[in-house]
């Protein structure tokens, strides 16, 4: 395998290794050994060319000036910042005889570990780590920032994190963006949208907000938070009463027809106009378009999960498709995700088995400010790699409260000194993933991907499986599992006979073809995962878990006596915290702002431009408004994570719940409540 890296100059094969479902194809250009542009792969069947802002600016952040070049020790107070340049045979010895030291007086478990994937690349993000974490006996993370509630909903009717392939979604001729702002968040099913547009369809978009999504709409329809399955169970009420559904459809491939029939009848039209907020014209209006085109796509998105009932919304959106017997049409059913298409061999990566003890404490990781403010058995140690907990996780002040503890020994992987970071201990400098040798597998379409290093490691920064190597054998960890090469926890990972879909994809196949395709030859709905083989509208599964198993419409949670409900959204150009301290990203973006509908502004006195106080319980924000009628009455929206910073206070996750989501223990950051007044 030629070695990029040696090639001071040309043009190089990567992969985009951010938290997107795209997953971009890239040509990275280099000049004297550094990248100098980057642009998408036109050869990619998905990327064909296009890149978002975010990746096309990548080199501002790759030599960014302030991004970290070696280990450093905090000579001041948690929290101001200030640090010593140490080597890492200095940062190795000081964790491992602080881990130590606590593994002794306290046990591992008083050790945690948090990550998410602020860097893709499967080896990078659950590998060596994990196999560390374990064999430390640790504490446990569980990961559940991100989708968690919609991916148990949806897999209640579709049996796993399967459905329609993109590329086939230019066949649509109706496509629903549903709670997800797609231009922002998937630009390349928008790309394919816009096909399928030219070809006849119609992009209706269902949100709280009238974002850059709903404004390229041919039907921007709003509705009210929180009440996205109300609108599901509303429509499928019309579907059947007035015979729009697929009786053929449902009898062959679904289980549960008959008693959904029955039990969506309680919820009339009537009912789910007042309770959404959408119009009885616009149901029936929407119910028919949906039944009668001759096919049908759904884009589930994040947002409308991150509420307390978005485990259960998911799963009412996820049973509209086979109701009208979408699947059966090219370029209908949906997606919500497609990651089980390209399902690896977690079990090899990530080595459960070193786990001894199987009783281990977990902490979900959507509570970690709880958890570092428990008094009895605490966190005295934390490890954090691939996120930045002081901006992304929820009720944030309270996650703040808890890193700046004196007596918690905080460690901080990362590129740059991150909000995160600036309250460490010892703080390592990280490569980013145009340094590292990985593999990616998109959790949208149906492509593995080969990243292998461009350019030389920036400065003294290591990769995370050479941190997690160097930890463990500084711990006197001896273990095999320790001694594989990046190479060989990618072979391991994609040997995994229970994935049909991969059988054919190899680490030498990616080295010579650099992406590679899923075997989509296998039929989605000869191959369902659920129990029955088939669409479960009924679920059996449910029941066993404590659930209804039909859709059921349950209203979020009361949060405290707050006027509007508060949505705080991604923007265009950060990914969650990722690019939210660059310059660059910052002029982009300009400045965070809360969106307001006319009519609340009005009351309030608050004029379009002005400085207003969001705030509940939680904490308290200042930003601008922008007044208009992108949102309802009653709801405020802000976009992107912006960090208190200049004597600016803007951190929206200061406001948000760190309650936990109706299934899967997900995050319920779109159900939180605040008052806004003018700042006078």
């Amino acid at each position: 395998m030629p070695s990029y890296i040696d090639q001071e100059n040309g043009v190089f094969p990567s992969v985009c290794s951010l938290d997107c479902p795209d997953q971009c194809g890239l040509l990275v250009h280099k000049k004297d050994g550094k990248i100098t542009k980057i642009e998408g792969d036109p050869n990619h069947p998905v990327t064909q060319g296009s890149i978002c802002n975010k990746v096309r600016h990548m080199t501002h952040r790759l030599y960014d000036e302030n991004r970290l070049q070696y280990p450093l020790k905090r000579i001041g107070k948690k929290g101001e910042g200030k640090f010593a340049r140490i080597s890492w045979e200095e940062a190795i010895s000081e964790i491992t005889s602080r881990w130590k030291k606590l593994i002794e007086d306290h046990g591992s478990e008083s050790i945690l570990p948090y990550s998410f994937y602020g860097n893709m690349g499967i080896i990078t993000s659950e590998g060596m780590d994990r196999r560390f974490f374990n064999a430390l006996g640790s504490s446990q993370l569980d990961r559940k920032i991100c989708q968690s509630a919609g991916t148990k909903g949806y897999s209640y009717t579709m049996g796993g994190n399967i459905g329609v392939d993109p590329e086939d979604t230019i066949h649509a001729k109706l496509i629903i963006f549903w709670g997800i702002n797609a231009v922002s968040t998937n630009m390349h099913q928008v790309m394919l949208a816009q096909k399928a547009r030219k070809n006849g369809a119609k992009i209706v978009v269902i949100d709280v907000h009238k974002n850059q999504t709903g404004r390229l709409a041919d039907w921007f329809i709003p509705i009210k938070p929180g009440t996205d399955g109300m609108l599901a169970l509303g429509l499928m009420h019309i579907l059947f009463k007035e015979n729009l559904v697929d009786e053929a459809f449902m009898q062959e491939h679904t289980t549960g027809h008959e008693q959904l029939r029955k039990h969506v009848r309680q919820y009339t039209p009537e009912q789910t106009a007042e309770i959404t907020g959408v119009s009885l014209e616009d149901l029936y209006e929407l119910a028919e378009l949906y039944a009668t085109s001759a096919s049908a796509f759904i884009r589930i998105g994040n947002g409308l999960q991150h509420h307390d009932n978005g485990g259960m919304a998911t799963r009412a959106i996820s049973c509209l498709p086979a109701v009208t017997g979408q699947w059966a049409k090219k370029g209908g059913g949906a997606i919500k995700s497609n990651s089980g298409f390209l399902s690896h061999n977690e079990d090899q990566l990530q080595r459960p088995d070193l786990l001894t003890n199987k009783n281990t404490r977990v902490i979900n990781m959507n509570q970690i400010g709880v958890a570092l403010l428990q008094t009895d058995d605490p966190v005295r140690s934390m490890f954090v790699y691939n996120s930045n907990p002081a901006v992304v996780a929820p009720s944030a002040n309270k996650v703040r409260e808890g890193l700046q503890r004196d007596d918690l020994f905080l460690v901080v992987h990362d590129l740059f000194l991150t909000e995160t970071a600036k309250m460490a201990d010892i703080v390592l400098p990280a490569t980013s993933s145009y340094e590292n040798t990985d593999f990616l597998a998109s959790y949208w379409h149906h492509y593995v991907q080969l990243q292998q290093p461009v350019i030389e490691p920036f400065g003294e920064a290591k990769s995370n499986t050479d941190v997690f190597r160097l930890l463990a054998a500084e711990m006197g960890i001896t273990n095999e599992a320790f001694s594989a090469t990046d190479e060989e926890l990618i072979q391991m990972s994609l040997n995994y006979e229970e994935n049909p879909y991969i059988s054919h994809i190899t680490f030498e196949g990616l080295k010579e073809h650099q992406f590679m395709k899923a075997d989509l030859n296998l039929s989605l709905l000869e191959n369902l995962p659920t129990a029955s083989g088939k669409i479960e509208l009924y679920s059996e599964k449910m029941i066993e878990d404590g659930y209804d198993p039909l859709p059921v419409y349950v209203p979020i949670k009361p949060d405290g006596d707050y006027e509007f409900m508060f949505i705080p959204g991604p923007n265009h150009n950060f990914l969650n915290s990722t690019f939210s301290n660059n310059d660059k990203h910052q002029k982009l973006e300009k400045e965070p702002k809360v969106h307001l509908n006319s009519a609340d502004a009005g009351r309030l006195h608050i004029e379009d431009g002005e400085m207003v106080k969001v705030w509940n319980d939680r904490g308290m924000c200042e930003l601008k408004a922008a007044v208009g009628e992108t949102v309802l009455p009653g709801v405020a929206v802000t976009q992107g994570l912006w960090s208190d910073q200049d004597g600016k206070i803007q951190l929206v996750n200061a406001l948000t719940p760190d309650r936990l989501s109706d299934m899967g223990d997900g995050a319920t950051f779109f159900s939180g409540r605040v008052n806004v007044s003018k700042i006078v």
